[in-house]
């Protein structure tokens, strides 16, 4: 059995599934997967919860499994967040520096960090995160680290993730209500792109776009740093509808239709085909050509890569982006999405394999789990950082008392 204080999980309530990824901290800070429990889900729309009593079932089970599989008791999850209300921006905060010498303190990096996150919200949202991005000493840009420099003017941007309060609580309210602690809610689009870049692809600039059941997430990296997010709340359920009602069936046998016979580019080849679906007798229901079905779901994904191509031009970072776009989520399995995006986004396309991280192969390469794990991942990332400052806060005091005594 594995020793449950180095386990770290990440819980995404998606609109088609719950998934819950088990990671274990290896002693040289590695990320390790060793259990993963999924769920259909019910009672999600949108990405966000509409019936509360299907969810729970739902997060027990994945939960149970992964358990299961992994050899642990979960008591904790880091919980990935979506839905349309979910924005991002970017603030500059701003602070002299008052000291006699001129020298930048960890007072003033912290100070500067507060003054950038404190923000003029709407009342009813909450900040989900503030990101580090450059700091500024006077004027100079590009700086990682200012502490030790002089300077008068210290400055910091960040960038800022915000939610409606009351949206984001009930899927914690939820968790808590399995005798589950929160870690921390994280944004599912910033879990993806921890699962899938690598800090070269940060540098060069990247996107990701994680397209899951009920809503797309995504976002950009630009010089190592995250400087874009968005949130849309359409995904695959809205391709389903538009079959079922382009073509006149069930929304149960649009999704098998999807499934089967979908792509995103119009295979020409196939365009007079047909296919007949049977009724629950197995008796033919109705013929559908196969051509008119790849043209819905075409036109809807289209539409997809539209608004978010729309959205980095207006964020001024679509220039920016050496690397290229990254896809993931379940929507990443449909045929021939990439070559879609491609000429629509004008940058190669591909679908994203998660980096840094080992455990089950059969988690690692699936693009639906990415988020599970990048919210894994960004619990590693945050356990590592809390043990380094602890480990330093004790080098400190020791030093201190060493000098006491001198």
């Amino acid at each position: 059995m594995f020793d449950d204080s180095n386990i770290i999980v990440g819980l995404e309530i998606g609109t088609s599934k719950v998934c819950a990824v088990a990671g274990e901290q290896t002693a040289d800070g590695a990320l390790n997967i060793i259990g993963i429990g999924q769920a259909a889900s019910r009672g999600v729309r949108k990405g966000e919860i509409v019936d509360a009593d299907q969810v729970e079932d739902c997060v027990r089970n994945a939960i149970v499994e992964a358990e299961q599989m992994a050899d642990v008791e979960i008591r904790t999850v880091y919980l990935g967040v979506t839905g349309g209300h979910i924005r991002g921006f970017n603030n500059r905060g701003v602070h002299p520096v008052v000291s006699a010498d001129r020298e930048i303190s960890e007072d003033d990096v912290q100070d500067v960090i507060k003054n950038a996150k404190a923000i003029n919200l709407p009342a009813e949202n909450s900040v989900i995160h503030a990101v580090r991005q450059h700091f500024f000493v006077d004027g100079q840009d590009g700086i990682t680290n200012p502490r030790g420099m002089l300077g008068a003017r210290l400055e910091v941007d960040v960038h800022v993730v915000h939610g409606i309060t009351n949206r984001l609580q009930n899927s914690i309210r939820l968790v808590k209500g399995l005798q589950l602690e929160v870690e921390e809610i994280v944004f599912n689009g910033l879990a993806s792109s921890l699962a899938l870049l690598t800090n070269e692809q940060k540098e060069l600039g990247a996107l990701v776009m994680d397209i899951g059941g009920g809503a797309t997430d995504y976002a950009v990296y630009v010089d190592g740093v995250i400087r874009h997010t968005g949130s849309l709340a359409v995904g695959g359920d809205h391709v389903s509808n538009d079959l079922g009602h382009g073509l006149k069936v069930p929304l149960s046998r649009a999704e098998k239709l999807k499934r089967d016979h979908g792509s995103a580019l119009v295979d020409k080849a196939l365009d007079g085909q047909t296919v007949t679906i049977t009724n629950e007798l197995g008796l033919p229901l109705k013929t559908v050509n196969v051509g008119h079905l790849q043209r819905i779901m075409s036109a809807r994904l289209e539409e997809i890569f539209q608004i978010i191509a729309q959205d980095l031009e207006q964020a001024g970072v679509s220039n920016y982006l050496r690397a290229g776009a990254f896809l993931c989520g379940g929507c990443a399995r449909i045929p021939h999405l990439a070559r879609l995006a491609e000429p629509i986004l004008q940058l190669p396309v591909s679908i994203g394999r998660t980096n840094s991280i080992s455990g089950l192969k059969s988690a690692l390469d699936q693009p639906e789990f990415v988020t599970a794990i990048g919210l894994a991942k960004f619990g590693s990332l945050k356990t590592r950082r809390r043990e380094a400052k602890s480990a330093l806060a004790g080098i400190k005091g020791m030093f201190g008392k060493l000098l006491q005594r001198g």
